[in-house]
């Protein structure tokens, strides 16, 4: 019963909790900026305003993938809310990443398409620190499964610090934040126009941002699972702690630049090698 509960929770509230997360990180990113900036329910007013407006569409094929995007996100986050087994939860992550690439592959615009080569990019630089977190919960608690994982009778950030480090750093890549926001420019001056995105709008764009909703309120789920054990006041821990990475992602977005693909690449590689593959190491000799 309570993982049902857990799962209609998800999906219910996730897009209206993401949206309200989305509104946060606009007006500190205002503050950290000197601006006034929007109103905290500014991004359920862009919603509304994309789906009043008439659908259309460059080519049939794309609303089906930004629909399928959803859907295999709302997929991937009720089976993390109900206790499932991580490994299969990051695999269906990536395949809806995979139809997110595909529907902007699906028109001519020059734009997307450098969007989406960029967007294969960025899953080359986050995939394989993504598999390591599974193997280093695998390790520390002997299970895939996310009910054994929150369970345990300690929390698996104790063994798994190098890893939580690394996660950190590439989820600024799911999150769309700089230095690492290549593939969906968030700014005018950029040379992409919008990328993924350009030729998406009305409730094809309405659909993204909504998965993209779901995905942020399950990238902090995988967040929480370093800090909940069995005890109660660990997952007010949990939730504090996602409160402070979600304030340094979006510090960081406001302190730096975007960086070139490459280093993007080289950079992510680094840390999943040294942070991740060194956490690795230590809890296959330990364990």
């Amino acid at each position: 019963m309570v993982k049902v509960v857990f799962v209609l929770a998800y999906l219910i509230l996730a897009p209206f909790l993401g949206a309200l997360l989305d509104g946060v990180d606009r007006i500190i990113s205002a503050r950290m900026q000197r601006r006034k900036g929007p109103s905290l329910l500014q991004p359920f007013y862009d919603l509304g305003k994309l789906f009043s407006k008439e659908m259309i569409a460059v080519n049939n094929v794309q609303f089906l993938l930004n629909l399928s995007y959803l859907v295999i996100l709302m997929i991937a986050g009720c089976m993390l809310f109900a206790g499932a087994d991580l490994l299969m939860v990051l695999f269906i992550l990536s395949t809806a990443d995979m139809f997110l690439i595909m529907a902007a592959s699906s028109d001519s615009s020059p734009y997307a398409n450098m969007g989406a080569s960029r967007e294969m990019l960025q899953m080359m630089a986050y995939e394989p620190l993504t598999l390591l977190i599974a193997v280093g919960f695998y390790l520390t608690t002997g299970s895939f499964q996310v009910s054994d994982i929150i369970r345990a009778d300690t929390s698996a950030v104790l063994w798994m610090p190098g890893l939580l480090i690394g996660f950190m750093f590439t989820a600024a890549i799911k999150f769309r934040k700089s230095p690492f926001d290549l593939s969906t420019s968030h700014h005018a001056h950029q040379e992409m126009v919008k990328g993924l995105t350009t030729e998406m709008s009305g409730t094809t764009l309405a659909i993204m941002n909504i998965a993209e909703y779901y995905e942020m309120v399950l990238l902090f789920g995988i967040f929480s699972l370093f800090f909940i054990n069995s005890t109660w006041w660990s997952w007010i821990v949990a939730i504090l702690i996602c409160g402070v990475i979600f304030f340094m992602e979006t510090l960081w977005d406001n302190i730096s630049a975007r960086v070139k693909w490459k280093t993007l690449l080289y950079s992510c590689w680094v840390v999943t090698l040294v942070a991740g593959g060194v956490n690795i190491l230590i809890l296959m000799l330990d364990k």
